[in-house]
């Protein structure tokens, strides 16, 4: 098999790592790639959303599976570009990728299929939305309706930070076009875990949860961002729990995308709130989660390529994974300045340190190599360190014993991945 990976991040990483495991495997490219992809995969300069050179790549080199790893070529159309040159992708079309694309969309999809998730409203018009936090008070969760990277929701404790959330999303566009409308919705509480499926269009297959952590500061304070760490197994969401949410959840979603019309193919994210009523959905996600997907991955025993040519090929009926009985935890190092201003061109030292750290794995995001092979941060996200381990609180341990190996003053992380389901690490 000839593969082709295209994304840049930690996510695509994991994914290149593990697929460079299997013995189906020929050759791996990924584009673009970054530093720590080059050492398990050819890495192509080609941005992942120029299609035309996409396709013309992996017809070039005869590609025989595509790989999309963040949302934006998804929601673009990658995959249609890719089947409409006979090339399989691994991933939704365009008109399924919606469900990350539309915040609304999702909820439309929620009503129809009887999907259990918060109470909701769309705004186009700032006045009107502000109108409505005014009427309905506070807490409440204020969207952009579009792509934000992760960033472009606001968990609202008070009127006032709403209503400056519409003045930060709406008026002064801090999420580009994702802006041009919102999601209003109540405020769920309880905990949030993430659970990921493999899906060709009628069957569902767990790959299992993981609970990220959102808030960039300890204790789950400050702003969003793209997630500052994980970990799998999360004891809050029970063997049994995560089958109730595939049943209640994940297959009324593909029932209904079907019944539209648009199949939805590829790994479907599921972001859920436990509330004392049950698990309901906050949001999906049409890719693996970054940085869920690597913790998932160290714990997959499985060969992860012939599962997703299963998807492609519509076979997951017929298919099945198996898992380590180990835990993972991943602690995700950014950028000084991080979400707003992160500071670039920092040298990053101490990573061969950091990955003889027995059990860890430190997979690389937003990072380049100089013209002398120096490693700088050229991002957010800079770096996921990872563990695996027999218990959570051994690869928490080990974890941070890898970031503690790395010698980058200009970065930090969170001390206290794992907290809700570990006591709080002393340090």
């Amino acid at each position: 098999m000839r593969v082709l990976v295209i994304g840049s991040g930690g996510r695509e990483h994991a994914l290149c790592w593990s697929l460079a495991a299997s013995p189906l495997l020929t050759k791996l490219w990924c584009a673009p790639g970054n530093p720590g992809i080059a050492q398990v995969a050819e890495c192509v300069g080609i941005g992942m959303l120029d299609f035309p050179a996409l396709v013309a790549f992996a017809q070039d080199n005869a590609v025989d599976l595509v790989v999309p790893g963040p949302e934006a070529p998804l929601v673009a159309g990658i995959t249609d570009a890719m089947e409409a040159a006979s090339i399989p992708c691994c991933g939704p079309s365009r008109a399924a990728a919606q469900l990350e694309g539309s915040k609304s969309f999702t909820k439309e999809i929620c009503d129809a299929a009887g999907i259990p998730t918060a109470q909701w409203e769309r705004f186009e018009d700032a006045d009107a939305a502000r109108e409505f936090i005014r009427r309905r008070g506070a807490p409440i969760v204020v969207k952009a309706d579009g792509l934000a990277a992760g960033k472009g929701v606001v968990v609202a404790a008070s009127e006032a930070e709403a209503l400056a959330a519409v003045d930060a999303i709406m008026d002064a566009r801090a999420f580009g076009e994702a802006g041009a409308a919102v999601v209003i919705e109540e405020c769920l509480i309880g905990e949030e875990v993430s659970l990921f499926a493999l899906c060709d269009g009628t069957t569902a297959l767990l790959l299992g949860s993981a609970q990220d952590h959102k808030r960039v500061g300890d204790g789950d304070s400050g702003p969003n961002t793209g997630g500052m760490g994980s970990y799998t197994p999360t004891p809050m969401f029970s063997p049994a729990l995560e089958q109730a949410a595939m049943e209640r959840v994940i297959q009324p979603l593909l029932a209904e995308m079907a019944r539209r019309g648009t199949p939805f193919r590829g790994v479907l994210y599921a972001g859920l709130m436990l509330t004392e009523a049950g698990a309901k959905l906050i949001e999906f996600n049409v890719r693996f989660g970054d940085p869920e997907c690597q913790v998932l991955l160290l714990r997959l025993q499985s060969d992860l390529l012939p599962a997703l040519l299963a998807v492609c090929d519509g076979e997951l009926e017929q298919f099945d994974l198996r898992w380590r009985d180990t835990a993972a935890l991943g602690v995700v190092m950014a950028a000084r300045g991080y979400p707003e201003a992160p500071e670039h061109g920092s040298v990053i030292r101490g990573l061969e340190r950091a990955a003889a750290v027995p059990a860890v794995h430190v997979f690389h995001a937003g990072t380049l190599a100089d013209a002398g092979g120096v490693i700088r941060a050229a991002g957010g996200r800079v770096l996921t360190v990872c563990a695996v381990a027999p218990t959570l609180a051994a690869a928490r341990e080990a974890a941070y014993a890898g970031v503690a190996a790395i010698d980058w003053p200009e970065g930090f992380c969170r001390s206290d991945i794992g907290w809700r389901a570990l006591p709080r690490p002393r340090r």
